[in-house]
């Protein structure tokens, strides 16, 4: 806990997550509810019909929560949409894409990666002459915005070069979707996956699938994972609208309220102006203050910020660390083999105020 004005209150976490959330998304976790109830079975409903509605996908698409962090449903996504015997190519330019890599050795799952530096996005070029080249592929899976970094693939420009040789696209869009808009009726995919605690600023425990229906139904079968498997979770949600197994209650009341909120921000164009306004205070801030940024500004997504650090022999980043959280200020370390870095976030519930805040503490901590 920290103090501000006078006012007791947790850590701002400038992080990609888990992060701050409002005072009413936590009080929505005040109550229990029996994963049987009647009331708590429409608030499911609720919640994946609400999520279905951000990518306009009312009449194509289904959506589907697992328990877990955004990484359990990462795994269920390639383990349920490539069957044994597809092949995925994975487009790498980061931490992120490598785990997905990772996911598919572990299941035995044939794939293939392209990769790129960490600071340049994908080429959707390179991916039109590589599925020209190999017609075994089956799957395309992408990341949207890369959190090792911010960097924001084109996501647009690959979906159209996977449609066009007639391939499925499965997109993790953990750290975007809700903040950067994903329309199925313009952006064709299979499998989109991303989770609670994100950009819609519920609290940690969920992620879901949102899936076009046929791709969906076809799945049956393919998952080597009880836990994971999409298809029956989803067959059994429609059912009797239950979880298969104890669901994370308090985690879905809470983003029941966290979508409420979003609603109220104006969506998707509402939650990503608050946050290309933190973007914009911060970048311009720390430059100010001398700081480099990683990534040029056009392949930045107002989600996290990489910045380098000081060639300075005075400066120690567990230092630095260190004093912004006694100011109330959490920041995550770099997570690169390019360069020394460290990560400021601009997402979850904060505002001008909070980036301005950051930066006189990081102000302060550098005057020490």
């Amino acid at each position: 806990m920290t103090r501000t004005n006078g006012a007791i209150h947790d850590p701002w976490l400038l992080t990609p997550g888990p992060l701050t959330t409002s005072l009413t998304v936590k009080q929505a976790m005040l109550h229990d509810y029996g994963s049987r109830d009647r009331r708590f079975i429409e608030i499911n409903r609720r919640v994946r019909e609400r999520l279905v509605e951000i990518i306009r996908g009312r009449d194509s698409h289904e959506c589907v929560p697992l328990q877990g962090s955004g990484t359990f449903v990462v795994e269920a996504m390639l383990v349920n949409f490539v069957p044994a015997d597809g092949k995925v190519l994975i487009m790498i330019n980061g931490a992120y894409g490598q785990r997905m890599q990772k996911i598919c050795e572990y299941h035995g799952r044939s794939f293939e990666a392209m990769t790129w530096p960490e600071n340049e996005p994908v080429d959707p070029s390179a991916l039109d002459s590589r599925l020209a080249q190999d017609p075994t592929i089956t799957h395309v899976a992408v990341v949207h915005c890369e959190t090792t970094t911010g960097i924001l693939n084109p996501l647009k420009a690959v979906a159209d070069v996977v449609a066009a040789h007639g391939r499925s696209l499965l997109i993790d869009s953990m750290s975007a979707f809700g903040a950067l808009e994903v329309d199925s009726r313009d952006i064709r995919f299979d499998a989109l996956v991303a989770s609670s605690n994100k950009c819609l600023e519920g609290v940690p425990g969920m992620g879901f699938c949102l899936a076009g229906r046929e791709a969906l139904e076809i799945t049956r079968g393919n998952s080597d994972s009880l836990c994971l498997d999409l298809y029956e979770q989803w067959r059994g949600l429609e059912n009797n609208g239950q979880w298969r197994f104890t669901p994370p209650t308090h985690c879905i009341l809470a983003f029941d309220r966290a979508l409420s909120e979003f609603d109220a921000e104006g969506g998707v164009a509402g939650r990503g102006a608050r946050y290309r306004n933190n973007c914009r205070i911060l970048v311009e801030g720390m430059r100010e203050l001398g700081f480099e940024t990683l990534l040029p500004d056009e392949f930045q997504a107002p989600i996290i910020v990489t910045f380098l650090m000081p060639d300075d022999p005075d400066f120690r980043f567990q230092d630095f660390y260190d004093g912004l959280s006694q100011l109330g200020y959490v920041i995550y370390p770099g997570k690169l083999t390019v360069a020394e870095t460290f990560r400021m976030g601009c997402i979850g519930r904060l505002d001008e105020s909070h980036m301005r805040g950051a930066l006189e503490a990081v102000k302060a901590v550098l005057g020490r």
